[in-house]
Protein backbone atom coordinates (compact mmCIF):
# COMPACT_ATOMS: atom_id res chain seq x y z
CA UNK A 1 0.00 0.00 0.00
CA UNK A 2 1.32 3.63 -0.80
CA UNK A 3 2.52 5.63 2.22
CA UNK A 4 0.05 8.48 2.93
CA UNK A 5 1.18 12.33 0.73
CA UNK A 6 0.47 14.20 4.17
CA UNK A 7 -1.48 13.98 7.37
CA UNK A 8 -4.20 16.08 8.69
CA UNK A 9 -3.59 15.63 12.21
CA UNK A 10 -3.26 11.85 12.53
CA UNK A 11 -5.38 11.53 9.75
CA UNK A 12 -3.82 10.48 6.37
CA UNK A 13 -4.12 11.53 3.05
CA UNK A 14 -3.41 9.83 0.00
CA UNK A 15 -2.87 12.04 -2.97
CA UNK A 16 -1.85 15.67 -3.34
CA UNK A 17 -4.58 16.97 -6.18
CA UNK A 18 -7.90 18.16 -4.05
CA UNK A 19 -11.22 19.53 -5.90
CA UNK A 20 -11.71 23.09 -4.01
CA UNK A 21 -15.34 23.84 -1.94
CA UNK A 22 -17.65 26.16 -4.81
CA UNK A 23 -20.96 26.44 -4.15
CA UNK A 24 -23.53 25.47 -7.04
CA UNK A 25 -20.55 22.98 -8.00
CA UNK A 26 -19.30 20.83 -5.62
CA UNK A 27 -22.09 18.53 -5.03
CA UNK A 28 -22.53 14.64 -4.48
CA UNK A 29 -22.93 14.33 -8.35
CA UNK A 30 -19.96 16.18 -8.94
CA UNK A 31 -17.61 14.85 -6.37
CA UNK A 32 -18.26 11.41 -7.22
CA UNK A 33 -16.85 12.09 -10.86
CA UNK A 34 -13.99 13.66 -9.36
CA UNK A 35 -13.10 10.86 -6.90
CA UNK A 36 -12.78 8.50 -9.52
CA UNK A 37 -10.21 10.61 -10.71
CA UNK A 38 -8.17 11.26 -7.59
CA UNK A 39 -9.57 14.15 -5.32
CA UNK A 40 -7.80 13.44 -2.28
CA UNK A 41 -9.95 15.38 -0.07
CA UNK A 42 -13.56 15.70 -0.36
CA UNK A 43 -15.10 19.01 0.29
CA UNK A 44 -18.50 19.93 0.85
CA UNK A 45 -20.11 22.70 -0.42
CA UNK A 46 -20.32 25.68 2.59
CA UNK A 47 -23.13 26.26 4.64
CA UNK A 48 -24.06 29.00 7.00
CA UNK A 49 -24.37 28.27 10.32
CA UNK A 50 -27.66 30.04 10.73
CA UNK A 51 -28.97 27.41 8.21
CA UNK A 52 -27.17 24.64 10.58
CA UNK A 53 -28.37 25.53 13.39
CA UNK A 54 -32.34 26.08 12.81
CA UNK A 55 -34.51 23.01 11.52
CA UNK A 56 -33.80 20.85 8.43
CA UNK A 57 -33.80 23.15 5.52
CA UNK A 58 -32.92 22.65 1.67
CA UNK A 59 -29.02 24.22 2.99
CA UNK A 60 -28.61 20.93 4.95
CA UNK A 61 -28.71 18.99 1.45
CA UNK A 62 -25.29 20.51 0.76
CA UNK A 63 -23.78 18.21 3.30
CA UNK A 64 -25.39 14.86 1.79
CA UNK A 65 -22.06 12.40 1.74
CA UNK A 66 -22.41 9.81 -1.51
CA UNK A 67 -24.28 6.34 -0.40
CA UNK A 68 -20.75 4.59 -1.78
CA UNK A 69 -18.84 7.07 1.06
CA UNK A 70 -16.51 9.93 0.81
CA UNK A 71 -13.17 10.01 2.86
CA UNK A 72 -11.52 11.83 4.10
CA UNK A 73 -14.79 14.27 4.15
CA UNK A 74 -14.38 17.66 4.56
CA UNK A 75 -17.78 19.47 5.79
CA UNK A 76 -17.20 23.51 5.52
CA UNK A 77 -19.34 26.35 7.33
CA UNK A 78 -19.15 29.86 6.85
CA UNK A 79 -20.17 32.60 10.16
CA UNK A 80 -19.44 35.57 12.08
CA UNK A 81 -19.58 33.91 15.50
CA UNK A 82 -17.58 31.59 17.57
CA UNK A 83 -20.05 29.85 19.60
CA UNK A 84 -22.21 29.82 16.71
CA UNK A 85 -19.84 27.89 14.29
CA UNK A 86 -19.07 25.92 17.10
CA UNK A 87 -22.89 25.00 18.34
CA UNK A 88 -22.94 24.06 13.77
CA UNK A 89 -19.68 22.16 14.40
CA UNK A 90 -21.05 19.43 16.88
CA UNK A 91 -24.34 19.18 14.95
CA UNK A 92 -22.42 18.06 11.82
CA UNK A 93 -19.41 16.17 13.73
CA UNK A 94 -22.38 14.50 15.25
CA UNK A 95 -23.71 13.56 11.68
CA UNK A 96 -20.37 11.97 11.05
CA UNK A 97 -17.23 13.79 9.54
CA UNK A 98 -13.73 13.73 8.85
CA UNK A 99 -12.53 17.13 9.11
CA UNK A 100 -14.64 20.67 9.79
CA UNK A 101 -13.41 23.58 7.84
CA UNK A 102 -14.04 27.20 8.39
CA UNK A 103 -14.17 29.30 5.26
CA UNK A 104 -12.22 32.49 5.51
CA UNK A 105 -12.19 33.51 1.52
CA UNK A 106 -15.67 33.60 0.15
CA UNK A 107 -15.32 37.15 -1.33
CA UNK A 108 -18.99 37.46 -2.17
CA UNK A 109 -20.35 40.96 -0.71
CA UNK A 110 -23.32 39.22 1.27
CA UNK A 111 -21.05 37.26 3.05
CA UNK A 112 -18.05 38.88 3.39
CA UNK A 113 -19.78 42.08 4.00
CA UNK A 114 -21.49 40.48 7.34
CA UNK A 115 -17.52 39.30 8.90
CA UNK A 116 -17.79 36.17 7.68
CA UNK A 117 -16.00 34.22 4.49
CA UNK A 118 -12.80 36.05 3.96
CA UNK A 119 -14.31 38.87 6.29
CA UNK A 120 -13.23 37.18 9.23
CA UNK A 121 -9.58 37.77 8.75
CA UNK A 122 -10.37 41.72 9.53
CA UNK A 123 -11.19 40.43 13.05
CA UNK A 124 -8.13 38.37 14.48
CA UNK A 125 -9.92 37.90 17.68
CA UNK A 126 -12.56 35.98 15.82
CA UNK A 127 -10.59 33.51 14.11
CA UNK A 128 -8.36 33.06 17.53
CA UNK A 129 -11.59 32.55 19.52
CA UNK A 130 -13.56 30.55 16.92
CA UNK A 131 -10.15 27.69 15.96
CA UNK A 132 -9.68 27.81 19.97
CA UNK A 133 -13.50 27.04 20.88
CA UNK A 134 -13.36 24.36 18.05
CA UNK A 135 -10.22 22.55 18.40
CA UNK A 136 -11.20 22.50 22.41
CA UNK A 137 -14.61 20.98 21.63
CA UNK A 138 -14.38 18.84 19.10
CA UNK A 139 -12.70 15.31 17.76
CA UNK A 140 -12.22 15.98 14.17
CA UNK A 141 -9.46 18.21 12.92
CA UNK A 142 -10.42 21.54 12.12
CA UNK A 143 -9.19 23.30 8.97
CA UNK A 144 -9.34 26.62 7.18
CA UNK A 145 -9.36 28.00 3.77
CA UNK A 146 -8.24 31.96 3.38
CA UNK A 147 -7.26 34.14 1.00
CA UNK A 148 -4.29 36.85 1.02
CA UNK A 149 -6.27 39.28 2.58
CA UNK A 150 -9.16 41.73 2.45
CA UNK A 151 -7.18 44.31 -0.41
CA UNK A 152 -4.01 45.00 -1.44
CA UNK A 153 -3.33 47.14 1.75
CA UNK A 154 -4.41 44.38 3.91
CA UNK A 155 -2.69 41.06 3.03
CA UNK A 156 -2.88 39.25 6.67
CA UNK A 157 -2.57 35.80 5.47
CA UNK A 158 0.18 35.19 7.39
CA UNK A 159 -0.71 36.77 11.16
CA UNK A 160 -4.07 34.77 10.24
CA UNK A 161 -2.56 31.85 9.88
CA UNK A 162 -0.76 31.67 12.82
CA UNK A 163 -3.52 32.41 14.91
CA UNK A 164 -5.35 29.45 12.96
CA UNK A 165 -2.23 27.32 13.80
CA UNK A 166 -1.94 28.45 17.26
CA UNK A 167 -5.17 27.69 18.35
CA UNK A 168 -5.74 24.16 16.65
CA UNK A 169 -5.81 24.07 12.69
CA UNK A 170 -4.66 21.16 11.63
CA UNK A 171 -4.46 22.68 8.01
CA UNK A 172 -4.42 25.65 6.39
CA UNK A 173 -5.60 26.35 2.60
CA UNK A 174 -4.35 29.29 0.98
CA UNK A 175 -6.15 31.03 -2.35
CA UNK A 176 -3.89 33.60 -3.45
CA UNK A 177 -5.85 36.48 -4.46
CA UNK A 178 -7.40 38.98 -1.82
CA UNK A 179 -10.88 39.57 -1.72
CA UNK A 180 -10.67 42.95 -4.02
CA UNK A 181 -9.31 40.90 -6.72
CA UNK A 182 -11.78 37.58 -6.71
CA UNK A 183 -10.52 35.46 -8.93
CA UNK A 184 -9.28 38.94 -11.40
CA UNK A 185 -5.45 39.04 -11.72
CA UNK A 186 -2.17 36.51 -11.08
CA UNK A 187 -2.11 34.28 -7.88
CA UNK A 188 0.61 34.87 -5.37
CA UNK A 189 2.32 32.30 -5.39
CA UNK A 190 5.06 33.37 -3.30
CA UNK A 191 2.44 34.13 -0.42
CA UNK A 192 1.58 30.10 -0.67
CA UNK A 193 5.45 29.38 -0.41
CA UNK A 194 6.16 31.83 2.47
CA UNK A 195 2.85 30.49 4.36
CA UNK A 196 4.57 27.01 3.89
CA UNK A 197 7.83 27.99 5.60
CA UNK A 198 5.84 29.55 8.33
CA UNK A 199 3.42 27.14 9.66
CA UNK A 200 4.16 23.51 10.80
CA UNK A 201 0.79 22.39 9.10
CA UNK A 202 0.13 21.04 5.86
CA UNK A 203 -0.97 23.88 3.51
CA UNK A 204 -3.18 23.07 0.28
CA UNK A 205 -2.37 25.96 -2.44
CA UNK A 206 -4.92 27.34 -4.87
CA UNK A 207 -5.07 29.78 -8.03
CA UNK A 208 -4.19 30.04 -11.35
CA UNK A 209 -3.76 25.53 -11.45
CA UNK A 210 -5.23 24.96 -14.83
CA UNK A 211 -2.83 22.38 -16.31
CA UNK A 212 -0.99 18.96 -15.21
CA UNK A 213 2.40 21.17 -15.71
CA UNK A 214 0.84 24.11 -12.90
CA UNK A 215 -0.08 21.57 -10.36
CA UNK A 216 3.62 20.73 -10.70
CA UNK A 217 5.05 23.69 -10.86
CA UNK A 218 2.99 25.29 -7.67
CA UNK A 219 3.93 22.27 -6.02
CA UNK A 220 7.75 23.04 -7.06
CA UNK A 221 7.85 26.90 -6.36
CA UNK A 222 5.70 26.63 -3.34
CA UNK A 223 6.50 23.70 -1.24
CA UNK A 224 3.18 22.98 -0.20
CA UNK A 225 1.39 19.52 0.25
CA UNK A 226 -1.70 19.42 -1.78
CA UNK A 227 -2.70 21.71 -4.77
CA UNK A 228 -6.66 22.86 -5.04
CA UNK A 229 -8.50 22.81 -7.84
CA UNK A 230 -11.65 24.96 -8.61
CA UNK A 231 -12.82 26.46 -11.62
CA UNK A 232 -10.14 24.50 -13.89
CA UNK A 233 -11.88 21.26 -13.18
CA UNK A 234 -15.24 21.76 -14.31
CA UNK A 235 -15.59 19.99 -17.41
CA UNK A 236 -12.02 18.59 -16.92
CA UNK A 237 -11.94 16.33 -13.60
CA UNK A 238 -9.23 14.51 -15.50
CA UNK A 239 -6.63 17.24 -14.53
CA UNK A 240 -7.06 15.43 -11.05
CA UNK A 241 -5.65 12.45 -11.65
CA UNK A 242 -2.72 14.40 -14.19
CA UNK A 243 -4.50 13.75 -17.43
CA UNK A 244 -4.58 16.47 -20.07
CA UNK A 245 -8.26 17.22 -20.95
CA UNK A 246 -6.27 17.85 -24.89
CA UNK A 247 -4.78 14.52 -24.65
CA UNK A 248 -8.58 12.59 -24.22
CA UNK A 249 -10.15 11.03 -26.69
CA UNK A 250 -13.62 12.18 -27.58
CA UNK A 251 -15.05 8.72 -26.38
CA UNK A 252 -13.48 9.17 -22.92
CA UNK A 253 -15.01 12.59 -22.55
CA UNK A 254 -18.65 11.64 -24.08
CA UNK A 255 -18.38 8.55 -21.02
CA UNK A 256 -17.64 10.80 -18.01
CA UNK A 257 -21.16 12.80 -19.89
CA UNK A 258 -23.08 10.08 -19.20
CA UNK A 259 -22.29 9.22 -15.96
CA UNK A 260 -22.06 12.50 -14.92
CA UNK A 261 -25.80 12.20 -15.81
CA UNK A 262 -26.45 9.07 -14.17
CA UNK A 263 -25.16 10.54 -11.05
CA UNK A 264 -27.30 13.40 -11.06
CA UNK A 265 -30.58 11.70 -11.96
CA UNK A 266 -29.93 9.29 -9.00
CA UNK A 267 -28.86 12.01 -6.37
CA UNK A 268 -31.67 14.94 -7.83
CA UNK A 269 -34.27 12.83 -9.58
CA UNK A 270 -35.13 13.74 -13.28
CA UNK A 271 -35.61 17.01 -13.64
CA UNK A 272 -33.44 18.12 -11.12
CA UNK A 273 -30.73 16.11 -12.50
CA UNK A 274 -31.29 17.42 -15.81
CA UNK A 275 -30.97 21.43 -14.66
CA UNK A 276 -27.78 20.01 -12.71
CA UNK A 277 -25.86 18.98 -15.47
CA UNK A 278 -26.96 21.77 -17.82
CA UNK A 279 -25.08 24.01 -15.22
CA UNK A 280 -21.79 21.33 -16.07
CA UNK A 281 -22.10 21.22 -20.60
CA UNK A 282 -21.04 24.14 -20.91
CA UNK A 283 -17.71 23.11 -19.57
CA UNK A 284 -17.39 19.83 -20.84
CA UNK A 285 -17.99 21.03 -24.58
CA UNK A 286 -15.57 24.08 -23.60
CA UNK A 287 -13.64 25.04 -26.68
CA UNK A 288 -15.15 22.13 -28.33
CA UNK A 289 -16.46 22.57 -32.49
CA UNK A 290 -19.72 21.44 -31.16
CA UNK A 291 -21.81 24.12 -30.33
CA UNK A 292 -24.70 22.72 -32.19
CA UNK A 293 -25.02 19.69 -29.91
CA UNK A 294 -24.08 21.72 -26.55
CA UNK A 295 -27.36 24.10 -27.58
CA UNK A 296 -29.88 20.70 -28.19
CA UNK A 297 -28.36 19.66 -24.73
CA UNK A 298 -29.40 22.58 -23.06
CA UNK A 299 -32.80 22.30 -24.86
CA UNK A 300 -33.57 18.61 -23.67
CA UNK A 301 -36.52 18.36 -21.02
CA UNK A 302 -36.37 14.43 -20.24
CA UNK A 303 -33.41 11.88 -19.96
CA UNK A 304 -33.98 9.66 -22.97
CA UNK A 305 -33.79 12.65 -25.27
CA UNK A 306 -30.94 13.62 -23.70
CA UNK A 307 -29.58 9.97 -23.76
CA UNK A 308 -30.85 9.83 -27.30
CA UNK A 309 -28.56 12.95 -28.67
CA UNK A 310 -25.84 12.11 -26.52
CA UNK A 311 -26.09 8.61 -28.89
CA UNK A 312 -26.11 10.79 -31.90
CA UNK A 313 -23.19 12.23 -31.07
CA UNK A 314 -21.42 9.56 -30.43
CA UNK A 315 -22.36 8.55 -33.70
CA UNK A 316 -21.04 11.26 -35.29
CA UNK A 317 -17.92 12.53 -34.26
CA UNK A 318 -15.40 9.55 -34.00
CA UNK A 319 -14.66 7.95 -30.36
CA UNK A 320 -11.39 7.98 -31.03
CA UNK A 321 -10.90 11.28 -32.12
CA UNK A 322 -8.18 13.28 -29.95
CA UNK A 323 -10.20 16.39 -27.84
CA UNK A 324 -7.18 18.93 -28.80
CA UNK A 325 -8.71 17.96 -32.82
CA UNK A 326 -12.22 18.85 -32.02
CA UNK A 327 -10.55 22.57 -31.60
CA UNK A 328 -9.59 22.91 -34.88
CA UNK A 329 -11.92 21.35 -37.40
CA UNK A 330 -14.99 23.30 -38.58
CA UNK A 331 -18.24 23.25 -36.51
CA UNK A 332 -20.29 19.82 -36.37
CA UNK A 333 -23.52 20.04 -38.00
CA UNK A 334 -26.78 19.04 -36.19
CA UNK A 335 -28.54 16.12 -38.01
CA UNK A 336 -31.78 18.02 -39.18
CA UNK A 337 -33.70 15.50 -37.86
CA UNK A 338 -32.72 16.28 -34.18
CA UNK A 339 -33.41 19.83 -34.88
CA UNK A 340 -36.41 19.91 -32.82
CA UNK A 341 -34.53 19.07 -29.66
Amino acid sequence: MSLPTFHIRDLPVYGDTILSPMAAYSDVPFRAICRQFGAALHYTEFVPTEALLGDPNPLWRRLDVHPAGEHPMVFQVFGNDAQQILRAAQRIESWGTDIIDINMGCSVPKVSEKGAGVGMMRQPKLVADTFRLLSKHLRVPVTGKLRLGWDETSQNYLEIAKIMVDNGAALVALHGRTRSQKYRGQADWDAIARLKQLVNVPVLGNGDVRTVADIDRLKAYTNCDGVMIGRAALGNPWLLSRQEREQLMFGEMTAVLRQHLHEAISYYGTQGGLENINRHLKKYFSGLALKPFLRAFQAVETVSAFEDLLAVMETAVPSNIPIAELRKIPHFELPKHLHAY
